[in-house]
């Protein structure tokens, strides 16, 4: 009865890993024969080959990764990409000037000629893969030391790459998944000339900002169009003029039916990073170490951002991009936080650790699995006040230009300095091309207050790890001011400037790089950043084995469960249905149900003058009229956003959304705060997607910007 007992302990340990009919992030590879039947049942009505092949196109041929942090959809005959605004928001930054701000008016390309190309977006197209477990696991053994182990695996890797690229025309990546239980390599084609085609306004694509962000409901139309580009015979090419749009192997076709509660429904797409598996100590560093320290810092960072920003259009473009994703991560963190504590997360985790160590002590367990909990307890806890440091520093080095640039450039312009004239003039193109890029947008003012008041309170909060030595000192000389000092270091400094750089590079002495301040400072913090501490490599070597037995173990004691491995930034699939969510008083929705919003809510939540929350004039006129063209649902509403239950995270932005047919309903943008513990432990009652409904971004084209060009790329299913 006890060993009962336990199997079943085991069991309800392992059931958050592929329990529920809508939690998991699927290899495609895999579909026919872990979710097919489940899939069919509740309404798909492809085949697995249909979803993924490798001789024939398949839905996996028009779902791209873009710019290498988000998913997009190929929803044309003619390259045209579909993701999320929020996804295109650095590039629409940056093509956008005062004089022509397409970030805050919007733009919408006439002909293929009028399109614009941002400087470095890609997208990666998916080929294929392979599971190389037994591979990679044949060079290795359990003598081996984890460095003696990643130099095995790292050289099989190499082998792999070598032969599956076909001499450098494709990307292959070997990935890690159960924490480095198994293994398998992805080949990926790379297209790297990517034109914008369209974008609505900023009132529409972000409507809602940091207010709206991971809440429900939404009214945002978060979405931006693009447009691949290849040779004229559709291999990847650098931009030209003489470049065509790509004809791909599969588009999506674009249904406008309309949705109902309970439709099935799949979302293919790239998440990045979800820790399932996490140990109890993991999550509890976490919530009362690292994440408090993210937050707080971002918060501190947002502020100086938003001062200089607000006070200039020049400056708000130049820094919209970066303040977006902190202020998307900021309120992450904090949900993370809240979530976690909530559900007390960490406290089951330590319940279900001690189930498991039983386990692992049986006689015929323990030697391979006995030490694994109190290994990874051990490495947590010599590591909390690290990790609060840690998240003090990576916010400045996320937050501040001049945290890096001086290391980054300083030991190459030392070097430069060093050489002849020759020498110096083939160095010359790549700096200042680096430089050039390095100062785009740079705002002194903005960038001297930034670090100074970073450094203050990295220096003066983390208080239980050596903070860098060089700040610590000034911190000591200087009451912890740092204001006083870095602006003096700033007029001091070659590395205020783009200008000064440059003229560096026409009179070079490595003395103005080994006295400048801003040099010794920056070299300091990344120092510090770098630094891999003595007394922990033995806990670290340790804790590394033991979480990847850790999983081993959970996995071996439960051999029937379905798995699923975490997110790492490879095609996944996840499926469920259109779904409601339980009514906030705070926040009423304005649909008769809760599972989809309307453009009246937008409306009623106009506030003129309020970055937010502004509806461009237009688009209220649209509404008054009920000028909803082809668009409208039944119910004669314009529908905006709508909820699924699928298992997505950061990386999904800009998924598409599709029905049991494989057509495009909808596009992925957000989470519900409800389930933001999401990547750490599944809620099946709480977890959401939030996706823009595939109407009113048609609606926005066609109604509001009239770009009927581009409703006439697409095939639609009405």
């Amino acid at each position: 009865m006890k060993k009962l007992s336990l199997f079943l302990s085991l069991f309800m340990l392992a059931m958050p890993l592929g329990m529920f009919a809508n939690e998991g992030m699927w290899f495609l590879m895999f579909i026919e024969r872990l979710n097919y039947r489940d899939m069919q049942k509740m309404g798909l009505q492809l085949t697995p080959d249909e979803i993924y092949s490798i001789n024939n196109h398949s839905l996996k041929d028009a779902i791209v990764q873009f710019d290498g942090g988000c998913t997009a959809e190929i929803i044309s005959d003619q390259g045209l990409v579909l993701t999320n605004h929020h996804c295109g928001y650095s590039a629409i930054a940056e093509l956008s000037t005062p004089q022509d701000d397409i970030l805050t008016n919007g733009f919408w390309a006439k002909t293929q000629a009028d399109e614009r190309k941002p400087k470095d977006v890609s997208v990666r197209f998916f080929v294929r893969m392979d599971d190389v477990t037994k591979r990679i696991l044949n060079v290795v053994n359990d003598n081996m030391t984890e460095a003696e182990r990643e130099k095995a695996i790292n050289q099989e890797i190499a082998k792999i790459d070598k032969e599956n690229n076909e001499g450098g025309k494709y990307t292959v990546s070997v990935k890690s998944f159960f924490q480095g239980n198994e293994y398998y390599y992805f080949v990926y084609q790379d297209y790297t000339d990517v034109r914008l085609v369209g974008t609505p306004p900023n009132s529409i694509g972000k409507f809602g900002g940091d207010t709206d962000n991971w809440e429900w409901p939404r009214h945002t139309g978060d979405f931006s169009i693009f447009r691949v580009y290849g040779d004229a015979n559709g291999n990847p090419a650098e931009y030209s003029a003489d470049n065509v749009p790509l004809k791909p192997k599969h588009f999506l076709p674009v249904n406008i039916q309309g949705l109902k509660q309970g439709d099935f429904s799949m979302i293919l797409g790239y998440p990045g990073r979800t820790n399932r598996w996490m140990p109890a100590e993991g999550i509890e560093q976490n919530v009362e170490f690292a994440y408090p320290a993210w937050v707080e810092g971002s918060r501190l960072g947002m502020d100086v951002m938003k001062k200089y920003m607000d006070q200039s259009d020049e400056v708000r473009l130049a820094y919209a991009s970066k303040y977006a994703g902190v202020a998307n991560y900021w309120k992450n963190r904090q949900g993370m936080i809240d979530a976690l504590k909530q559900h007390k997360t960490a406290e089951t985790k330590r319940t279900d650790e001690a189930k498991f160590n039983k386990w692992a002590n049986e006689k015929k367990n323990k030697e391979k699995y006995g030490n694994v909990i109190a290994d990874i307890n051990a490495y947590y806890a010599a590591t909390n006040e690290k990790a609060r440091h840690d998240n003090y520093l990576m916010t400045i080095l996320r937050t501040s230009n001049l945290a890096a640039i001086p290391y980054s450039f300083g030991n190459a312009l030392i070097q430069y300095a060093n050489e002849n004239e020759a020498k110096r003039a083939e160095m010359r193109p790549r700096l200042e091309e680096a430089i050039n890029d390095a100062y785009e947008g740079f705002y002194a003012p903005l960038e001297s207050e930034m670090l100074a008041r970073q450094l203050n309170l990295y220096a003066t909060k983390s208080t239980g790890y050596a903070i860098a030595p060089y700040v610590k000192q000034l911190g000591e000389q200087n009451n912890y001011d740092y204001s006083k000092l870095i602006g003096k270091a700033f007029a001091g400094s070659i590395f205020s400037s783009k200008d000064l750089m440059m003229k560096y590079l026409n009179n070079p002495e490595k003395s103005m790089i080994e006295n400048d301040e801003l040099f010794k400072i920056s070299t300091d913090l990344l120092t510090k950043y770098r630094e891999q501490p003595e007394n922990l490599a033995p806990l670290k070597e340790k804790y590394d084995t033991a979480f990847r037995r850790l999983v081993d173990g959970l996995r071996q004691a439960n051999p029937k469960t379905k798995y699923y491995p975490d997110a790492n930034s490879t095609l996944r699939l996840t499926y469920g249905k259109v779904i409601d969510l339980p009514r906030r008083t705070d926040r009423p929705n304005d649909a008769a149900e809760n599972w989809y919003t309307t453009l009246q809510g937008t409306i009623a939540k106009h506030k003129a003058g309020d970055e937010e929350f502004e509806n461009p004039q237009r688009l209220i006129d649209l509404y008054n009229a009920k000028d909803y063209g082809q668009y409208a649902d039944k119910d004669g509403t314009l529908h905006v956003n709508f909820l699924t239950d699928h298992d997505i995270t950061g990386g999904n932005s800009g998924s598409p959304v599709l029905n049991g047919k494989g057509e495009l309903i909808g596009l992925a943008f957000d989470g519900n705060i409800e389930a933001m513990a999401g990547d750490v432990i599944f809620d099946p009652k709480l977890q959401r997607t939030i996706n823009v409904d595939i109407r009113y971004v048609l609606f926005i084209i066609d109604k509001y910007a009239g770009a009927t060009n581009l409703i006439n790329e697409l095939k639609i299913i009405k």
